[in-house]
Parts: C-alpha cells; structure tokens; sequence
C-alpha cells in the first residue's frame, strides 16, 4: 500500500496540497460576500482537487477498518482529513436553490470523516446518527415530544461544546508553535505524525459543530417547504385564467344581427342561440341552463304585455278620478239642453 501511496504520491500529495491553498485563502479572504465570483471560483476549484483526491485514496485504499492507527504511514494520515474539508467546501457554496442538497452532501462528508476517525480511534466523541440517504449504520434517535424539552441532553449537550471549544484551542496553540518545524521540512516523522494527527483531532470538533448547525438549518428548510406544500394544497390547484370577453350586440336572431351588424359595423353580433353555445363550449353554462331564441321571445313578450296592462290600468284609474272630480263640482243634468227651448 506505501507503495502505491508513494508511486502516486506526489499527484496526490500536490492535490490536497492545492485544495488545502485554496481553503486557506478563503478563511483569510477579505471579500465583502461569500457569493463574490472569486470566492466562488475558489471554492470551486479546491472541490474540483479535493475530489480528485478522495477518489484517488479510496482506489489505492490508504485507510482499511481492519487495521489500527499504527499501520498507518505517517506520510498518509494528512489524507484522512479529505472528507472533512470536502464537507467545509461544501458550505460555501452559495446557491440557494441548491442550499438543502448542499447542507445534505456536506453532512455526509463530515460523517464519513467522524466515522472513520472513531475507527481508528482518534478522539473521544459521540456519533452523531445516520440520516435516511446516509449509507452506514446508526438507528435515528427516539422521536419526543417537542414540546417538553430534554434539559439533561440539553446541559450534556452545552458541557460537550464548551469542552470541544477548550480543546480546539489547545490544539490551535500547538499546531501554531510545529507548523513552522514541519512547513520547512526540519521536523522529525515522530513530529511530523503528531501534527497531522493534531489536525485530525481540531477537525474532529469542527465537524461535530458543523453537523449541529447543519441540522439546525434542515429542520428549518424542512418545515419552510412543508409549510409551503400544505398552503398549496389547501388552496388547491389554481384554475386557468379566462380569457377577457370582446364586446358585441346580443341579438334574438338572425334577422335582427343583420340589421344591428349593419348599424354597428364595428361590433359583432351574436344570436342568444349562439351566445349560449359558446358560453357552454367555454364551460360557464351547461347544456340544461340553454335556452332556445323562442323562449327568449316568449319571455320578453309576456314582460311586454304586463307591462302595458300595467300602464292601462293607470290610464283607467286616473280617468275614474277625473269623472268623480268633475261629478263633485257640476250638479247632476248640467249641460243638459235637450228639448229645451
């Protein structure tokens, strides 16, 4: 296996070192927003070296579960830390049509670094679980009651981040005062091991910090997206927009659309007839609720005729009046002069 590792070594070796670059010069960056196109570019180009990297490990497997941390070449254990800054990388993209894929793909590389970290026995930590498109064992944790918070996990939970924010420092304070000694090639394999196996370690803090904030964020995507399914569906599907209707003369038939279509030469005319069959083509009305030109006319005379039987009756009522009116002011025979000389 050292062998292989050292045939292809300096590939390798060159590309981690590439993507470890780029890494650094995003946490140093100045750049006012992480979507700045030279950020990005970065980002993806150290994803594009770290990847090529992975997979060239897992062809040579460096790492196997079946061996212990003491087989491993000091030269390799730098490699270990791939999965991890796969995972930091991931982060940093910035598209947020994508952000829960990314969320997704950067916890499983942060577990992938967990996982094989707790194989080989470097760190005491507890596995965070499995999620559902994670390969691996690891059952989900018991569902409870939201409402009623665990306090002991929560104060398990608060001790275990101060712990880890303690010895984060620690090893930054170590890895400060050997990076000097193993950059410039002056450090012995005993040290040169230690510092990568320090490294390991700070990761190790950082991924599990990282998959707490990681699944903070999808319980939040999650419920934004099912809050948005629910309002959907309880809208239902929205019906298509109808068309605007163009203004034309309503006519009773045929006849008479030719004499308004000759007076109105600007506007169509339409029959009741054919105004209700396109209107149930359109499916506003349906076939029971058409009526024929017909019972158009036969309604419009029956208004017509109740109508002037009303205005009759004003007429002979108002005569009435008049005849009382005028028999209250001439006797009875005024006006009379028949046979009267």
């Amino acid at each position: 296996m050292m062998a292989e590792a050292g045939a292809d070594g300096p590939r390798l070796a060159e590309l981690l070192a590439l993507g470890r670059r780029l890494w650094d010069e995003l946490e140093a960056s100045t750049e006012p927003s992480s979507g700045a196109p030279a950020v990005q570019e970065k980002v993806r180009q150290a994803l594009d070296a770290l990847r090529r990297a992975a997979a060239m490990v897992a062809q040579l497997e460096l790492f196997s579960e079946n061996e212990e941390l003491e087989e491993v070449a000091s030269a390799d254990l730098k490699f270990m830390l791939l999965p991890a800054l796969l995972g930091a990388l991931t982060l940093k993209q910035v598209d947020l049509s994508r952000r829960m894929e990314h969320l997704e793909t950067a916890r499983e590389h942060f577990l992938r670094f967990l996982k094989l970290c707790r194989n080989y026995g470097l760190g005491s930590f507890q596995l965070p679980p499995s999620t559902s498109s994670e390969e691996g064992a690891g059952a989900p944790p018991t569902p409870r009651d939201p409402a009623q918070p665990n306090l002991m996990a929560m104060a398990m939970s608060r001790t275990a981040k101060i712990e880890r924010y303690k010895q984060k420092k620690e090893l930054e304070n170590k890895l400060a005062s050997m990076s000097s000694s193993v950059e410039s090639g002056t450090a012995d394999e005993e040290q040169i091991r230690e510092f990568y196996i320090l490294q390991i370690q700070k990761w190790i803090g950082t991924s599990l910090e990282e998959i707490d904030s990681i699944d903070q964020e999808l319980v939040i995507l999650r419920s934004r997206d099912a809050a948005r399914q629910a309002s959907a569906g309880a809208h239902g599907p929205s019906r298509p927009a109808r068309a605007p209707m163009k203004p034309f003369i309503l006519t009773r038939d045929a006849a008479q659309a030719r004499v308004f279509g000759a007076g109105y030469p600007g506007l169509p005319t339409m029959t009741v007839d054919d105004w209700y069959e396109q209107r149930r083509r359109q499916g506003v009305v349906s076939a029971p609720q058409r009526a024929s030109a017909g019972a158009v006319d036969e309604e419009l005379q029956k208004q017509q005729q109740e109508k002037k039987e009303e205005e009759d009756d004003e007429e002979a009522l108002q005569r009435a009046r008049n005849w009382d009116d005028w028999k209250d002011t001439h006797p009875r025979g005024y006006g009379n002069r028949h046979n009267m000389g």
